[in-house]
């Protein structure tokens, strides 16, 4: 396809009938789909202790990658705003719940409930506006906000996704720090144009030592170090520890105007017939800040 999916028609028109049974028949798109998801939930980090958890799959589609969580044997719920990629999920049979839901206008789950998500390749569609109502800034906000309060304490959140430029992935990584999470960007194999994946890996709660972004992988499909990385232009993980919220810009305050400018405004103004109060000693005049 030449260009994006996000870029020809909002999700729920482009994967009509038609394009969702293309897309799940495709034995490319459920290997591709089964590795990134695998690495999604390794990414996860949850507790190796046999008790399955209750996983949110955001965008998932046809049920491809909540596979993946159920053969890791997990409970899952998934959410998505394509009524016939959803009908292929019933037809699949899956084991998850499924919900119709746009989750720009917020997930409306029970605070604390889920123990991780994941989403593979459906958060940029976040950025675009398919609708004159929707602006991608406060999609952005009731999203990763929504998100944040269903998520348990501790809890890992991990997005696959391609963002379009950097100023687009700057703007997820934004909002989701605005929201309360830390975390940051994880790019295995960065130096590859083929094999380059993107991971936004984020947890709900404030910065620590257990909330350190994992290690990408390299080259060799190993975990690279830290020092290999630190000194690449672009890391392959990038750590965000800062979550303070970005200052506000201070106000410049305008000096006053001269008394020549209004008298030429106010000229202006009665050449156009407009109700203009006379000229006096006191027009333009400086007061005080307090009488």
């Amino acid at each position: 396809m030449s260009s994006r999916p996000e870029l020809q028609a909002p999700p729920e028109i482009f994967y009509d009938d038609v394009e969702a049974r293309k897309y799940t028949s495709s034995s490319r798109i459920v290997g591709i789909q089964a590795e990134l998801s695998e690495r999604a939930i390794e990414l996860l980090a949850l507790p190796d202790d046999g008790i399955p958890r209750l996983l949110l799959d955001i965008g998932c589609g046809s049920g491809l990658s909540a596979e993946t969580i159920s053969e890791h044997g997990h409970h899952w719920i998934g959410l998505d705003i394509s009524p016939s990629m959803l009908d292929v999920a019933l037809e699949r049979e899956t084991d998850g719940d499924l919900i119709l839901a746009d989750m720009g206008q917020g997930l409306g789950l029970r605070p604390g409930v889920m123990d991780g998500a994941i989403s593979i390749s459906a958060v940029q569609w976040l950025c675009n506006a398919d609708k004159s109502c929707h602006e991608p800034r406060l999609r952005l906000k009731a999203f990763f906000g929504s998100l944040y309060r269903c998520l348990s304490r501790g809890a890992r959140a991990v997005f696959q996704l391609y963002p379009e430029n950097n100023a687009q992935r700057e703007l997820i990584l934004n909002y989701a720090m605005r929201a309360g999470f830390a975390g940051g960007v994880v790019i295995d194999y960065p130096h590859s144009s083929k094999k380059r994946k993107e991971y936004l890996v984020l947890t709900c709660g404030p910065p620590s030592e257990s909330t350190a972004t994992p290690s990408a992988k390299g080259e060799d499909g190993n975990s690279s170090s830290d020092d290999e990385s630190s000194g690449d232009e672009e890391n392959q993980t990038v750590s965000i520890s800062d979550r303070n919220r970005p200052r506000k810009k201070q106000k410049i305050t305008k000096k006053g105007k001269r008394r020549s400018w209004v008298l030429q405004k106010k000229e202006k103004m009665r050449s156009k017939g407009n109700v203009v109060p006379l000229d006096t000693k006191y027009t333009a005049r400086k007061r005080k800040a307090r009488f």
